[in-house]
């Protein structure tokens, strides 16, 4: 294989660009070994890297499929055609331009403040890992670590070209560092994944296939100690077991002030629900953004030398939920000791199970402490393995190889809307099409990385713009991909119908998937063996009908 390469650095106040691995600023050092390539630079002067990237040719061919992996969690990611267009979210249909893009931190739940999107068809690029499939083979491009600085794997059909490319913004080396460290696989679809996994020394997950109840989907930031109790009464009379039960955003005071529940919602606190719902023989969850500040907290007022600032001392808004807010310094002695004490009371005092970590994505917004985004996210996720113990973790709004072994269960897709047909305003905003794409095309993921967290499937006749139908086929597809299987509804209001659906999502045992893919007409197939015997699954993305085939 032959490897070409783009170095555009700046050392001495001279910004400078070469292909080659030697010359008198720094050498690279190339190891092509047992199907991994690994780099490491011997800087000769302390020097940065605007580009760093890799290339070697690769031949396509037109029944190939290409598998980019998305930024994080909730990044639309799926199999293309090799001459499809990664069109989910192209921001200059709005006359967007880079300067622009997080604006009150509307833009940074991806990847667009600091990665070009591509222009035309055939180009396709993801993070960490990607694969290009043939029929039930797949070449794996995966990156065994991403502390360096995330790996950015684009597949470029029209060039016949893999490119290789790591983030290193902010980062001024010094000394000897391994910079990629990247495993090329070839084999059958399952097999290339296990020994990928192998590879990274990943352990298998602890945790068990589970269902529950989660407060999000119907009741949004609107939920109460009433509803939470009603709820919990209702879900706890079905036949069927339900492990956990979560309580999601709307019990705090505001976002940061995790330790102050709203005294009208949820008057007789966090200790007493949690004890309600191990009353009634359930895991207690609780969720947590727990590196977000509103400006409305007590932290943002008293502390905001615990957030993320730039070089120029300016704080950076992460994101535009909740009107926007800023994300913790996880290198702040202060804020780290703050995160502690935060586990620390809800694990240990209150008495919760599981923690469901969200918008995690937000510690890494811009490069700081000379560290790449994905030194720091590395970083974020031992923080949190560490202070949660032996709890249980679910991940969410995370790049995942750094979650990978990290978290016992994670959401591998966007928020499932409350119809069929929302279109998203970005390649991470609330779309049930976008979801479904991520549960059947990153199902790799599961048992390997952790459980998958597909999002919620919900049966419930109120506050829902879809059909029976289309509830259905979400409930299959989580059921048959996933692993965490969790509804929003009030289960007190299921007909006969509704509870069969209910019991044979929860119960029915893991699938192996022994095939999935998308067609030209957007017919999505998966092939699967269960109980024994095989069957099959087809629907169309696009408008919610199940095939017989």
């Amino acid at each position: 294989m032959e490897l070409r390469f783009n170095f555009i650095y700046r050392t001495e106040n001279k910004a400078k660009q070469t292909t080659e691995i030697n010359n008198e600023d720094f050498s690279v050092a190339v190891n092509d070994s047992d199907g991994i390539i690994s780099l490491t630079l011997k800087p000769n002067k302390k020097i940065s890297f605007d580009k760093f990237e890799m290339t070697f040719d690769r031949q396509y061919k037109n029944t190939n499929r290409i598998f980019p992996n998305g930024y994080q969690s909730w990044t639309v990611s799926r199999e293309y055609a090799p001459k499809d267009k990664m069109d989910e979210f192209n921001p200059r249909k709005f006359g967007v331009e880079k300067k622009n893009f997080n604006f009150l931190g509307m833009w940074g739940a991806g990847d667009l403040t600091f990665h070009q999107y591509p222009e035309k068809g055939g180009i396709f690029y993801g993070y960490s890992y990607g694969y290009i499939r043939q029929g039930g083979d797949i070449t794996l491009y995966g990156s065994l670590s991403e502390r360096a600085g995330y790996t950015i794997i684009t597949f470029d059909t029209n060039e016949s070209t893999v490119n290789i490319e790591k983030d290193l913004e902010g980062v001024w080396f010094d000394g000897e560092k391994e910079v990629l460290s990247l495993a090329i696989i070839d084999g059958e679809y399952d097999n290339a994944f296990d020994k990928y996994f192998e590879l990274m020394n990943i352990d298998k997950p602890k945790v068990k296939r589970s269902c529950g109840y989660t407060t999000w989907y119907n009741y949004y930031t609107g939920v109460t100690e009433d509803i939470v109790r009603r709820d919990l009464d209702s879900i706890s009379k079905l036949d069927t077991k339900v492990d956990i039960f979560q309580i999601d955003d709307g019990y705090e005071r505001t976002v940061g002030d995790w330790l102050y529940p709203d005294e009208k919602k949820f008057p007789t606190g966090m200790k007493a629900i949690a004890d309600e719902i191990h009353s009634n023989n359930m895991l207690a969850g609780l969720w947590l953004a727990p590196f977000a500040v509103t400006p409305k907290s007590y932290v943002f007022k008293e502390h905001r030398d615990w957030l993320v600032h730039d070089e120029k001392g300016r704080i950076h808004y992460a994101s535009h939920n909740w009107g926007g807010f800023f994300a913790l310094d996880i290198y702040n002695d202060e804020a780290r000791e703050y995160i502690r004490n935060v586990f620390d009371t809800v694990l240990n005092v209150w008495g919760y199970d599981m923690v469901k970590l969200d918008f995690l994505y937000a510690c890494c917004i811009i490069p700081i402490h000379g560290k790449s985004r994905g030194e720091i996210m590395c970083d974020a996720m031992d923080l949190l393995r560490e202070v949660c113990g032996d709890k249980i973790i679910l991940g969410c709004g995370v790049p995942l190889a750094p979650a990978f072994g990290k978290v016992d269960f994670c959401r591998i897709g966007a928020d499932v809307g409350l119809d069929w047909d929302k279109k998203p305003f970005s390649r991470e905003d609330v779309s049930t099409q976008n979801t479904l794409l991520n549960t059947v095309f990153r199902r790799h993921l599961d048992g390997r990385a952790f459980l998958n967290d597909p999002d919620v499937f919900l049966l419930r006749e109120s506050n829902l713009k879809m059909p029976l139908s289309q509830r259905e086929i979400i409930a299959e597809v989580n059921s048959l991909c996933g692993n965490l299987l969790f509804v929003s509804d009030d289960v007190a209001e299921y007909d006969a119908k509704q509870k069969q659906i209910f019991t044979e999502t929860v119960t029915r045992p893991k699938a192996k998937i022994l095939s999935a893919s998308i067609d030209i007409n957007n017919d999505i197939s998966i092939d699967y063996s269960l109980n024994g015997e095989n069957g099959n699954l087809t629907f169309n993305i696009k408008t919610g009908i199940k095939r017989i085939v």
